[in-house]
C-alpha cells in the first residue's frame, strides 16, 4: 500500500505523545494526506504537543471519544475515512493498578467502537474509496516479562501482567478476529517503550528530567535493573508509516530501537547529561545523589526486548537514532521546552 494512494487519515489520540509526534510527520512529509485528530483531550491529552498545525488545511482536529459509537460512524462516512492509525489509550501501568476501569473502557471498548465503524463503512458494499486498513498500534508489554536472555517476536504467546498490558492484549486479539471474522484489513504493530518529545512527565525519563532539574527526589523502583528497550518516538512514527505502506493485511509487526538499558543507566545518563549541560544542582552535588530507590511496583516485568528482524526483512524499516544520541536531543528538547513543562505540571494546558 503506497502513500500516494492515501488521502483520509483518522488519527486516534492525536493529542498525545506519540500521536501528536506522528501527526506532526504526516503533515510535514505526506501533504497529500488528510489527517483528522480524534481525541478525548483526557490528562494526557494536550492541544498545546499541535501547536502551530491547527490552520493547516489539511488538518483537522475533533474532540470526541472513541467510545462513543454512533459519533465514530458519523465520522468514517463524514470524512471518507480510508486509513485509521489507533493511538488512543490509557497507557500508564502505575495508573492501571489503581484504577484499571478507564484502561477497559477506552483501550478495549473504544477499540471495539473503531473496528465497527471501519465495519461498517468499508465493508457495507458501497464503499468507494481507495483500498481501506487499520492500523492497530499496541506494545510489547502483552508479551509478558523475559529474563535475562531471549527477544519477543512477533510469535511469541501473550502474557500480559497487568490490568494495562491486559487490557492491550484483548484489543490485539479483538483487531485481529475482526480479520479473520470478517476479512478487515487490519494491521497490528507493537512496539517497545518510546521517549522524545512531548512525552508527559509521569513516565520515566520526562519525570527524571523534572525532578533533577527541580532538586526533587528521583524515585527508582526495587534494585533499578528493569530492563527496557528503548526506541526514540520519531523512529517509531516512521515505522508506523512504513508499515502503514508495505505492511500485509492480517499481520503483525514488532518495533522496537535495538536499545536495552536498564532503569539506572537511563537515569545516570540523563542526570549526568544535565550536570554537564545545566550545571550541577542548587545543592552543588551531582543530580545522580538525587536518585531514591522506592518500593517496587507490583507485578513489574524484569525485562522487555523487541526482535524487529521480521520489520526489517519484510518492510526494510530498522531504527536509526542511537540511544545516546536520542537521549541528548530529547534533554535539549525538554531544556528548550520548559514552558510547556510547567503547563502541564501547574495543570494550566487544560484550561
Amino acid at each position: 500500500m503506497k502513500a500516494e494512494k492515501r488521502s483520509n487519515i483518522l488519527v486516534t489520540g492525536g493529542c498525545g505523545f506519540i500521536g501528536a509526534n506522528f501527526v506532526r510527520l504526516l503533515l510535514e512529509k505526506y501533504p497529500g494526506w488528510r489527517v483528522i485528530n480524534v481525541d478525548k483531550l483526557t490528562y494526557a491529552g494536550n492541544l498545546q504537543n499541535l501547536a502551530g498545525i491547527e490552520e493547516d488545511e489539511q488538518y483537522r482536529f475533533v474532540r470526541s471519544d472513541i467510545c462513543d459509537a454512533s459519533g465514530m460512524e458519523q465520522l468514517f462516512v463524514e470524512e471518507q475515512i480510508d486509513s485509521v492509525v489507533h493511538f488512543a489509550a490509557e497507557s500508564h501501568v502505575d495508573r492501571s493498578i489503581t484504577g484499571p476501569d478507564a484502561f477497559i473502557q477506552t483501550n478495549i471498548v473504544g477499540t471495539f467502537s473503531l473496528l465497527e465503524a471501519a465495519r461498517k463503512n468499508w465493508l457495507s458494499g458501497s464503499w468507494q474509496g481507495s483500498d481501506p486498513t487499520f492500523l492497530h498500534v499496541s506494545t510489547d508489554e502483552v508479551y509478558g516479562s523475559l529474563g535475562d536472555t531471549g527477544m519477543f517476536t512477533e510469535t511469541t504467546p501473550f502474557d500480559p501482567r497487568s490490568p494495562y498490558s491486559a487490557s492491550k492484549a484483548s484489543s490485539d486479539h479483538l483487531v485481529n478476529a475482526y480479520f479473520h471474522t470478517y476479512d478487515l484489513p487490519i494491521l497490528i504493530t507493537n512496539c517497545s517503550n518510546n521517549y522524545g518529545p512531548y512525552q508527559f512527565p509521569e513516565k520515566l525519563i520526562p519525570l527524571i528530567l523534572h525532578n533533577s532539574m527541580n532538586g526533587k527526589d528521583l524515585p527508582i523502583y526495587g534494585d533499578g535493573k528493569y530492563v527496557r528497550d528503548w526506541l526514540y518516538v520519531k523512529d517509531h512514527c516512521e515505522a508506523i508509516v512504513a508499515v502503514l505502506e508495505k505492511g500485509k493485511a492480517g499481520q503483525s509487526y514488532n518495533i522496537g530501537g535495538n536499545n536495552e538499558k536498564q532503569n539506572l543507566e537511563v537515569v545516570t545518563l540523563i542526570c549526568d547529561m544535565l550536570d554537564r549541560k545545566v550545571g550541577l544542582a542548587e545543592s552543588g552535588e551531582p543530580r545522580r545523589n538525587l536518585m531514591t530507590f522506592v518500593k517496587d511496583r507490583l507485578g513489574h516485568d524484569r525485562r522487555y526486548a523487541i526482535d524487529a528482524t521480521f520489520i526489517k526483512d519484510q518492510i526494510g524499516w530498522e531504527p536509526k537514532m542511537t540511544f545516546e544520541t536520542g537521549i541528548e536531543k530529547t534533554v535539549d528538547w525538554y531544556l528548550a521546552n520548559q514552558p510547556w513543562v510547567g503547563a502541564i505540571i501547574d495543570g494550566s494546558y487544560r484550561k
